[in-house]
């Protein structure tokens, strides 16, 4: 093997090493910042340790406005009991939920009969006076001042709903003062 080939296979050598170098750096570096990205999602949906819980969150599944649970300046004794009751709620319904998982996977799929339908609407209205019955007992917990701060953020939300469906509305109607030449 001559001088000159002994070279360009160094070269090219040096080159592979650094090239999968780069590429396994650049993995476990994505690795790690979908890792930090996770967290944050995580702490944004009100888990974090700063936040009360999962059952804070909300939503529209039986979510009855107590994300805004957190900023009413609650005494450690009603965390831990507000804590307690979504943790005693998401216990009991949990089978309740897997059920209502699969049958939603047949409604998807088009093979619900008219049983399991009957079942889950029974499901759904008793999943409903579930979340009704823990909102009441939440609220009797807070004094009526965070009670009331809880009903002031629920209208602000109302009103920032309402004007975001406004602009939305504005924008889709077409400019009719404008003609086309």
């Amino acid at each position: 093997m001559s001088l000159k080939n002994k070279f360009f296979s160094v070269i090219t050598l040096a080159f592979a090493i650094v090239g999968f170098t780069t590429v396994a750096a650049a993995q476990t570096t994505e690795q790690s910042t979908e890792g930090v990205q996770k967290q944050r999602k995580f702490e944004r949906r009100g888990m974090g340790e700063r936040k009360m819980g999962k059952g804070m969150k909300g939503g529209k599944h039986g979510g009855f406005g107590m994300r805004g649970l957190n900023r009413l300046n609650l005494t450690d004794a009603q965390k831990t009991q507000i804590q307690g009751i979504f943790e005693a709620q998401r216990t009991a319904n949990q089978p309740f939920h897997q059920e209502m998982r699969d049958l939603i996977q047949k409604k998807r799929g088009g093979t619900i009969t008219e049983t399991e339908q009957a079942r889950f609407d029974q499901l759904k209205t008793q999943m409903k006076a579930s979340g009704e019955q823990t909102r009441n007992t939440i609220l009797s917990i807070l004094t009526v001042e965070q009670r009331q701060q809880l009903d002031q953020m629920k209208q602000e939300k109302q009103q920032r709903r309402q004007q975001f469906k406004e602009r939305r509305q504005n924008r889709q109607r077409p400019n009719t003062s404008e003609t086309i030449n």
